[in-house]
């Protein structure tokens, strides 16, 4: 392999492992910023193991480490690093697409968790003291005011302890038709399973990119091999 071949081969490298170091960054901001954001996290706990925005800083965050570990070592021609970079890249590769292929599996299987978590949910909202389950009460009264919706399957859900959430507007009067009379659990179901299907993408896409570093990787590692380099 000739200088001007290896020295394209290194730009590509470095480029790169660069690239996948700023996807994986972005991919943990995006993450801590839904985890800011949410709104209703304690009303979904059926599935919060794999709540998508705790996916993404935690694959994002391993991917960043892996991804700056591989930019350093074909900077430097360092083989340790390259060899440490490609085995950690390898098996972070497995696991997100087993990842990838979860949140697309489970997001097909939401309806179930969903209506359930709800009517959980519902039922400590509506057998709680004024001063208890504030998390709750508040999680279940932003779904229903930012998603414009009013108990799980319509406003008959709350019989005449109609909560102000439900309101039309602002500020609220005691009219009937004020209210929201569709219910919360599709338009949650068409979000969760929206935000399943975007996350289990990304993952494939970063699977992509780290599989591309991958492949472009083992040449120029195979060149330092050859002509003893790395070591130094």
């Amino acid at each position: 392999m000739n200088t001007s071949c290896v020295s394209w081969l290194k730009t590509t490298v470095i480029n790169l492992n660069f690239l996948c170091w700023l996807c994986s960054a972005f991919v943990v901001a995006f993450g801590e910023f839904q985890m800011i954001h949410s709104r209703f996290a304690s009303i979904s706990t059926s599935f919060w193991p794999i709540y998508p925005a705790n996916t993404l800083v935690v694959t994002g965050a391993i991917a960043t480490g892996v991804c700056y570990l591989g930019f350093l070592g074909s900077l430097r021609e360092n083989r340790c690093m390259l060899i440490s970079f490609f085995i950690l890249l390898f098996i972070l590769m497995l696991v997100e697409l087993a990842m990838a292929i979860i949140f697309l599996v489970f997001s097909r299987q939401i309806d179930t968790y969903i209506e359930s978590d709800l009517r959980v949910s519902m039922e400590i909202y509506r057998g709680s003291s004024p001063d208890g389950n504030q998390t709750i009460k508040q999680d279940f009264d932003d779904v229903q005011h930012l998603f414009q919706c009013c108990g799980v399957n319509g406003l008959q859900d709350w019989g005449n302890d109609i909560p102000i959430s439900c309101c039309t507007r602002d500020p609220c009067d005691v009219l009937v038709d004020s209210n929201w009379q569709e219910g919360c659990l599709v338009k949650l179901r068409d979000w969760f399973s929206w935000n399943y299907k975007c996350t289990g993408a990304g993952v494939v896409a970063m699977f992509i990119l780290q599989f591309i570093c991958l492949c472009v990787t083992i040449p120029l590692f195979c060149h330092f091999g050859r002509h003893g380099l790395g070591y130094k």
